[in-house]
This record gives C-alpha cells, sequence and structure tokens, in this order.
C-alpha cells in the first residue's frame, strides 16, 4: 500500500492561543492537558455540547489520501485518523504516548470522519475567544466519541521524559506583541519556506506547539521561561511535516529556539495519560 501525505496548500497557519493547531497533514490539540471528562454526563447535568450531524465510516485500507489528521472547519471538524488520535484531540494531548489501553484496532484504523454543528452552535462559537471556541470543539468531540464509538476512558498520573522551555543565557531575543487600537492581538504562527512567523504568541503556545507532531520534538515540551508576554518573533525552522521525523529537525529546532534567546532541557516531568476502558466499532451513520 502506497500512503500519500501532502500539504493542501504551502501555507500552514497554527491558531495557538491555547487553542486548535491547524497543521497539515496532522492536526491534534493545544498546550495544557485537561483533566478527562466522563465518557457520558452524569444524571442531572447539563447536556454535554454536541454536533448536529456526524458520518464516520471505515477509510478503505487499500486507499491512498493526500490528507492524514484532524482539522477545524467553519461549520465543525473534519478528520481521516484512528480512533487514538481523535481521543488525543477529544482531550487536548499531545503525544500519542498520552493515549493507553484500547483494542489494536483503536490505534492502526483509519475513519473518515465529517462532524457538522448546528446553525445555531455556529453562531454561538463566533462569539467565543478561540481558546473557549477549542474547547467547545473538543467537548463536542467528546460526546462524540462517546456515542458512536461507545468509548469509555479515565485519566491517571505518569511520568515520562519531558523538555522544559527555558530562557537561554542572555535573555530573550524576542519582539514584545503589541495591541491594536481595540486592546486585541492578532495572533498566530505561519510556517512557509521552511521558517515560521509568529505574531502574538505565548511561550505556553509555542511549548504547546513544540509538543505535538508537527513539532517534531518527540516528547511533551513544558514552558518554564516565566515569560507571560505575547511575542512577535521569526522560528528559522520547518514544522514537521510528515511525522515522526528525524533527528535533523530536532537539531534544526534547537538551533531555531537558541536565535530567540530560548533552549530546550531535558527533564523527566508529570504528564496525564488517558486510559481506553472500552471502545466499540463506531455505529452505523
Amino acid at each position: 500500500m502506497t500512503k500519500r501525505t501532502e500539504c493542501l496548500t504551502p501555507t500552514i497557519l497554527l491558531i495557538t492561543v491555547a487553542s486548535i493547531i491547524l497543521a497539515c497533514p496532522r492536526l491534534l490539540a493545544q498546550t495544557t492537558p485537561a483533566a478527562a471528562a466522563p465518557s457520558s454526563p452524569a444524571t442531572g447535568a447539563l447536556p454535554a455540547p454536541s454536533f448536529d450531524v456526524a458520518t464516520i465510516k471505515p477509510h478503505p485500507s487499500a486507499s491512498s489520501y493526500s490528507f492524514l489528521g484532524i482539522r477545524a472547519t467553519p461549520d465543525g471538524v473534519s478528520a481521516l485518523s484512528p480512533l487514538r488520535n481523535l481521543v488525543l484531540f477529544a482531550y487536548t494531548h499531545q503525544i500519542g504516548d498520552q493515549v493507553s489501553g484500547g483494542p489494536d484496532w483503536a490505534k492502526a484504523d483509519q475513519f473518515d470522519v465529517q462532524a457538522k454543528m448546528s446553525e445555531a452552535d455556529i453562531v454561538a462559537m463566533q462569539k467565543l475567544k478561540p481558546a473557549e471556541a477549542a474547547a467547545r470543539s473538543q467537548l463536542m468531540m467528546q460526546t462524540l466519541l462517546a456515542e458512536r464509538f461507545r468509548l469509555k476512558v479515565h485519566s491517571e498520573a505518569g511520568q515520562a521524559p519531558i523538555y522544559e522551555l527555558v530562557v537561554a543565557k542572555g535573555g530573550p531575543k524576542m519582539e514584545v506583541a503589541a495591541t491594536d487600537a481595540s486592546g486585541e492581538q492578532h495572533v498566530g504562527m505561519m510556517f512557509r519556506n521552511d521558517r515560521g512567523v509568529a505574531r502574538g504568541v505565548s511561550m505556553q503556545s509555542l511549548a504547546g506547539f513544540l509538543s505535538t507532531p508537527n513539532g517534531g520534538m518527540g516528547r511533551p515540551v513544558i514552558d518554564k521561561t516565566g515569560l507571560s508576554g505575547t511575542y512577535n518573533f521569526t522560528l528559522n525552522s520547518s514544522w514537521c511535516g510528515a511525522p515522526p521525523c528525524g533527528p535533523d529537525y530536532a537539531s534544526a529546532m534547537f538551533s531555531a529556539l537558541q536565535e530567540l534567546g530560548l533552549k530546550l532541557q531535558p527533564a523527566t516531568g508529570a504528564i496525564e495519560i488517558i486510559v481506553i476502558d472500552h471502545a466499540e466499532r463506531p455505529s452505523e451513520n
């Protein structure tokens, strides 16, 4: 079987305020791990937010594809992904080691997912801040997985190798982001021509990007810079377009961070692991 993964456009926009990372070919969730929510709402609780309509189909194993991952759309979520990565997205985790358990097919089988919001939810989402919209989208995905895959999960604390993002000797070499007349910042990071241009990006969001497969570091990255502001900067390294990427990519990213007055130091840290207790192949659409 030949798999073909290529970017849909030469430009990748990463919306970074603790929100969804839009990256081709992979989209995974954001910066700060959130506690695992129950697979179904408790009795008497308000109904969990859900998509208005969703189709889930097994992807033919003999078929090639041009997109592999999960991406936000104006009216919902589109994905070609195994269940394991859908769980990563739904529970705001970054790397595969943060999901354990479940049947073998949850790692190997790809599913085409098209999930659409109602018109009322689309209007409501447009009024939310990016981080709030991302969190609501993830809650919708949790509901979808519980309903269609009969997913049940719980969270456990674990220890794993991590990187700490810290300020290098000499201090940071980044421009503090300015706000416009309304007091808002234009936030995001765009990768093109083997470099990333960031506007209004926090160190927590940068660490979140580096934690993803597209960040290419292979382990979670925790912000330990102590820098609470947002910054404009150019990251002279490409994103990892086809994870897993080799040591040459990681080396280039280390050098690019050093140019910004930052560095990554190895450490061992606590991470939250989502354990799949139960999952079934998805019900018919």
